[in-house]
């Protein structure tokens, strides 16, 4: 299962920095949560990582993802992957496009069910990519 599972993620990433995003439910169940509202701003609604990605490669072309290492335990796969991109394209939660690159380091939490993610967790160099974006940092409200 662990393998199998590994196997579903490497297709997830080489998906998306394809810029293939109707192969996504072949890697992504129909509800599956992404907890991840800094970067993509969507609810914690099941099926909403579908439009999360989909506004991510708009902002950035390209979007690569390297993965580096995958650990997997049970229905869970950590992946620590090198992320790189140009800022080039517009997203409502982002400063209008830089048309800058960037480079950063991120670990993405998964939990697979029947072979499909069912669930998104993910940390990154935010602050990184602020700085080689160009972006202003924001502001407590």
């Amino acid at each position: 299962m662990v393998d199998e599972n590994k196997k579903t993620i490497l297709g997830f990433f080489e998906a998306v920095s394809d810029r293939r995003l109707e192969d996504l439910p072949r890697f992504m169940a129909h509800d599956v949560v992404d907890h991840n509202k800094i970067i993509h701003g969507e609810a914690d609604e099941p099926g909403s990582a579908f439009e999360g990605l989909r506004m991510q490669v708009a902002a950035f072309d390209p979007l690569t993802v390297r993965v580096d290492e995958l650990i997997g335990e049970g229905d869970r796969v950590v992946a620590r992957v090198t992320q790189q991109g140009v800022h080039g394209g517009s997203h409502p939660r982002m400063p209008e496009p830089t048309g800058r690159s960037f480079e950063n380091e991120a670990i993405w939490v998964f939990t697979l069910a029947e072979g499909k993610i069912s669930e998104i967790r993910a940390v990154s160099d935010r602050l990184g990519l602020f700085l080689q974006l160009g972006w202003d940092w924001p502001q407590a409200g």
